[in-house]
């Protein structure tokens, strides 16, 4: 696994990363965005920090999740110089309200949260901890789960995992009630401890699988299953669909056990599951290159729509600009491919987040290194990608912000007003006006 992980880090390094403000590429479809900068903001400490998430709150604002390493700057009673979840909440006007770590004394990285019926908030993560705010550790990085009031009181955190690495990369509130959370399992370790809830007959599965946990509203394990085969498959994101089951993607290495088909190493994996957990339907998307999604969401005819990135020209992928590409791929309620389109130049480019904008095509971001082809503009190393796509996923707009370091995209939302909040991190010292404050910034992007 460690082999693998480390080709596909190997590949991201050759082809680069970095980002800032590019030029525009109209391709019809009128709209009021424009893609004008109206601010960007950086928030952090000496050390390193990064945005993963963001979400809007029922209060007209939005919070932002990640991890920092520092103990100073604009991180408050902070103590150890080991990352920590890190939450952030800014009103409508993008005034930082108030921000809270939370971890222990190990290695803690916050990854997706959600505002959840009362008012609180779920988190979701990776965590080594069980000192400070975390009560227990499995081993290595356990799945950790935060619960806070909605000024950020913590209300109850618990830990799920193995002596492995596992980790959880997305959550969402159930409409059934409680949470579910996805990510990754180290099945070889889970099997160690005596984890055989498929059964002895399918615990050949080998390295990591998806791994989807379904928790009551105090943290309570309901049900919890795993998914793949023989190689690496990790969950990167999750949708609830509208008969209550639960839409995971990520990739796949692997071509058996509950992996159908597949065209070559690395491949987006969809998976649905339904209300407890069963099986309903899984497809592989991709080439014979390399393929891993990143994100999911939903789109208004019942569909989803998957993003990431791919190094291949054929198979599903019809069109490559060189290297990697940003991927995105229609399908229909039953995983049926529907269209897919790349988007990118002859260096490399990467979706992190998508989201169904509202006029119904789709807003993308990443990071891109490319200036050519589909990427206008690159300031130097990766740079912050958006991409505006209509309906059909044909690119109507793009643009690139960072500076002269490397600058990466993590996810967006769309604002009620049409415009765009995008997050992510920062190492240019010349990303704009900011003023740089450590090694890496979390940095914040308001956008019309």
């Amino acid at each position: 696994m460690i082999r693998r992980i480390l080709l596909f880090l190997v590949l991201c390094v050759v082809f680069s990363c970095a980002k800032e403000d590019a030029e525009v590429a109209f391709n019809g479809l009128e709209s009021e965005f424009v893609g004008e900068l109206v601010w960007v903001k950086n928030f952090g400490g000496s050390g390193n920090e990064s945005a993963q998430a963001i979400i809007g709150t029922n209060d007209g604002g939005f919070a932002v999740l990640g991890y920092t390493g520092s103990i100073d700057g604009d991180i408050a009673a902070k103590f150890e110089e080991e990352n920590d979840y890190w939450f952030l909440k800014f009103d409508a006007n993008g005034v930082l309200q108030w921000n809270k770590t939370y971890g222990g004394s190990m290695d803690d990285i916050g990854q997706s949260l959600v505002q959840t019926t009362d008012g609180g908030y779920a988190l979701t993560g990776y965590a080594m901890s069980s000192d400070g705010d975390a009560t227990n550790n499995q081993g290595f990085h356990d799945n950790w789960i935060l619960k806070l009031a909605a000024q950020g009181v913590l209300e109850w955190e618990s830990s799920y995992g193995f002596s492995g690495h596992d980790h959880s990369y997305d959550i969402l509130e159930a409409s059934q009630g409680g949470y579910f959370f996805t990510g990754f399992l180290d099945i070889t370790s889970a099997r160690a401890d005596d984890n055989t809830e498929k059964g002895n007959g399918l615990t050949s599965h080998g390295v990591g699988e998806f791994w989807g946990t379904k928790i009551d509203e105090n943290g309570s394990i309901q049900w919890r299953g795993y998914f793949g085969g023989t190689n690496n498959d990790r969950a990167h994101s999750v949708v609830q669909s509208n008969d209550g089951g639960f839409v995971m993607a990520g990739f796949t290495e692997s071509d058996d056990y509950d992996v159908s088909s597949t065209n070559g190493s690395y491949e987006f994996w969809v998976v649905k599951v339904d209300a407890f957990g069963n099986l309903l339907w899984e497809h592989s998307f991709g080439g014979d290159g390399i393929e891993v999604a990143y994100d999911i969401a939903k789109t208004l005819d019942d569909g989803y729509v998957v993003v990431g990135n791919t190094f291949s020209n054929n198979g599903d992928v019809l069109v490559n600009h060189g290297g990697s590409d940003v991927w995105m791929i229609k399908i229909d309620a039953e995983g049926n491919l529907v269209w897919e389109q790349t988007y990118g130049g002859s260096e490399f480019d990467l979706a992190q987040a998508v989201v169904q904008s509202k006029d119904g095509g789709f807003y993308i971001t990443g990071n891109s290194k490319s200036d050519d082809k589909d990427s206008s503009f690159n300031y130097g190393e990766n740079d912050i990608w958006l991409v505006k796509t209509n309906s059909v996923g044909e690119l109507v707009w793009e643009k690139s912000y960072g500076g002269s370091g490397l600058d990466f995209a993590y996810d967006l939302i769309e604002n009620e007003d049409g415009s765009v909040m995008v997050v992510g991190e920062t190492a240019s010292t010349d990303f704009n006006t900011l003023t740089s404050k450590g090694n890496t910034d979390l940095v914040l992007l308001k956008i019309k």
